[in-house]
């Protein structure tokens, strides 16, 4: 008989599984960018999706210049606000904050999420930046924003959303002096974005708790007379007798969702500034009525819907050209039903 084999459809690249720290995702890296100094990423919240006619654009795709439904995600994405600047240092054992500069007329909402700064000097932050950009100190210039979710109705929260953004383009002077512009002031996402762009659209992934292995890692389940006793859903082996310990590439029960991933590549379909325009009748499920600027992005995306999604500029673009694309039409069909 030939040798079957049927390995396990989970992926050891994201062992360990476990819970993520927060809800907020995290970049540990960022996309070259050349040209005007400019943030390089921005935030909203998952608000749940739906379809849109649009004329496929792509080149020598089968069905090139004729109308195609896509299914898309909306993201509800309110104006953000730049809360601190920090800038990195770098040495033997990698980039460390060096120092900060805080705005002045921050919202009364983010004390609730960190404890504001007091007695605060910003002019000797402001001078000891300056002089580190001069010695070429500074690797990279951060902007500290948090969202607004008080502005929408869909996320039950008022407590704002802190995330570090890079600011790329430019010498490390203009960047930082684009910074200092933007302190304290609010991000529209339609000077850092364009429609038809590639991006990369990062989540935490909807929770599923404890999870045994079939579910958990895919494994088949056993055969009948491998299964007496009720064991169908159980590990054909853990391993050998020696070495005398479970082997962490073994597929065990164990937690399941919650963790970050990214998703690569997502298309911009549009900005819209009027909810009503994607709104279906009764609402988005669980979410409600979007009121503030949205964003339709092609496909899918991780996490719930109410979740805090981040989008930056693509790192893998590849050949992907951006065009802006035709939409035709918005389904706003009810999804109650």
């Amino acid at each position: 008989m030939p040798n079957v084999h049927r390995p396990r459809m989970g992926s050891l690249a994201f062992s360990p599984r476990k819970r993520a720290k927060s809800q907020v995702p995290k970049y540990h890296a960022w996309p070259a960018y050349e040209g005007e100094p400019a943030l390089q990423g921005f935030a909203g919240y998952k608000v749940g999706m739906t379809h849109v006619i649009m004329v496929d654009d792509h080149v020598k795709s089968p069905n090139e210049g004729k109308d195609i439904m896509v299914p898309v995600t909306v993201v509800e994405v309110p104006d953000m606000k730049v809360a601190a600047i920090r800038v990195y240092r770098k040495d033997t054992y990698g980039h460390h904050p060096m120092t900060e500069i805080w705005a002045e007329n921050l919202e009364s909402d983010l004390g609730r999420r960190i404890n504001l700064p007091k007695n605060y000097k910003r002019e000797e932050a402001e001078k000891k930046i300056r002089e580190a950009i001069e010695a070429d100190k500074i690797v990279e210039v951060i902007a500290i924003t948090y969202t607004r979710p008080a502005l929408l109705t869909g996320v039950p929260k008022k407590v704002p959303d802190l995330m570090e953004t890079r600011i790329g383009g430019g010498s490390m002077a203009e960047r930082f002096d684009f910074a200092v512009g933007m302190l304290g002031k609010d991000v529209d996402i339609r000077g850092m974005f364009q429609v038809g762009q590639y991006t990369d659209v990062t989540a935490i992934t909807k929770g599923k708790g404890t999870q045994g292995p079939v579910k958990r890692w895919g494994v088949h389940l056993r055969k009948r007379k491998h299964s007496r006793g009720g064991k169908e859903r159980h590990v054909g082996t853990l391993g050998p007798w020696n070495p005398h310990h479970v082997r962490w590439q073994v597929p065990m029960m164990g937690q399941m969702g919650y963790q970050q991933r990214t998703e690569y590549n997502k298309r911009l379909i549009r900005i819209g500034e009027d909810g009503a325009d994607v709104t279906p009748e009764g609402g988005f499920l669980h979410y409600g009525e979007v009121r503030s600027r949205y964003v339709l992005i092609k496909g899918s995306l991780p996490g719930p819907c109410k979740r805090l999604v981040r989008i930056r500029h693509a790192i893998r673009q590849g050949e992907h050209k951006a065009r802006e694309p035709v939409v035709e039409f918005v389904s706003q069909q009810s999804k109650q039903g």
